[in-house]
């Protein structure tokens, strides 16, 4: 079945990496329409990914990044929402996210629980009249805003900081609290959570086994089902150990490795930085 929703994304920082020309070609190779969202030009898209002006979204003008990682991953929360509220039969992924088999929504939703508390919002299609969105926008209006589902010491610190004056910034809140912490709570609140897909399906190798994906002859039968439609690569984390351990190349016989040679990605032609960036937020911390 051709799929019907076309996948959009969205690059903030110079040329991409192999792992993210990988992660982008794969939906290319599946049958997706992709759009690589961008605020300047990027010279090395894989063949077939489109690039689209991100401020046609959200205004480049004041990036949220995340205090203690730098990371613009509340920038990309709120492109994201805006996105899906803007478009139709639009399926959200981040730049880590590989697709193994084509996405297919069911009723507009297509997002996962990555762990037994919490869905990650890494890919994810949402209606354009879901309840979730709404609450979504309006909570990141304001980004001061305390987020409901805090409760005891910190919505306590939280509420005595704005009372004096000197509310609390989203970029000073813990990490993820535009993303998961904020999807999960919306999509429970809403019922929306039923169409949440198991974490087999977008999110199959948990944090702590992360390494696994970089390990060359790495069983992960365990781990890749015939529910799996994509496999999350933890890109700060995984650029990071990857520059550590491997030099910046991953092994042929490492799973990342056998996929790189299987959609032609060269890893010598884009090479991570050496000082690597945090990505657009990819749910890792």
């Amino acid at each position: 079945m051709t799929p019907d929703y076309r996948i959009a994304a969205l690059w903030i920082g110079g040329d991409l990496s192999f792992l993210e020309q990988l992660c982008l070609k794969s939906f290319v190779d599946a049958g997706h329409h992709v759009t690589l969202y961008r605020y300047d030009p990027i010279g090395n898209a894989p063949q077939g990914v489109e690039q689209a002006d991100a401020a046609a979204i959200l205004p480049r003008a004041g990036v949220l990044r995340h205090a203690r990682t730098g990371s613009p991953a509340l920038h990309s929360d709120l492109f994201r929402y805006h996105l899906l509220a803007a478009t139709d039969r639009t399926i959200w992924a981040d730049t880590d996210a590989y697709c193994l088999r084509p996405f297919h929504p069911a009723a507009g939703h297509f997002h996962g629980w990555e762990s037994d508390t919490g869905i990650n919002g890494g890919v994810l299609a949402l209606p354009q009249d879901s309840e979730t969105l709404a609450a979504l926008l309006d909570l990141t209006e304001d980004p001061h805003a305390i987020p409901p589902w805090l409760r005891g010491p910190q919505r306590r610190a939280l509420e005595e900081a704005a009372a004096a004056g000197t509310p609390v910034h989203a970029a000073d809140m813990p990490w993820g609290v535009w993303g998961p912490h904020a999807l999960t709570h919306f999509l429970k609140k809403t019922g929306e959570v039923r169409h949440s897909l198991p974490s087999a399906a977008l999110y199959p190798v948990p944090f702590r086994d992360r390494n696994a994906l970089l390990r060359p002859g790495a069983d992960l039968s365990g781990y890749l089902t015939d529910d799996t439609v994509s496999i999350h690569f933890y890109g700060r984390r995984l650029r990071a150990r990857l520059l550590s351990a491997f030099g910046g190349v991953p092994r042929a016989k490492s799973l990342l490795g056998r996929l790189l040679r299987q959609h032609g990605i060269d890893p010598a032609l884009a090479p991570i930085p050496v000082a690597t960036a945090a990505d657009e937020g990819d749910g890792d911390e």
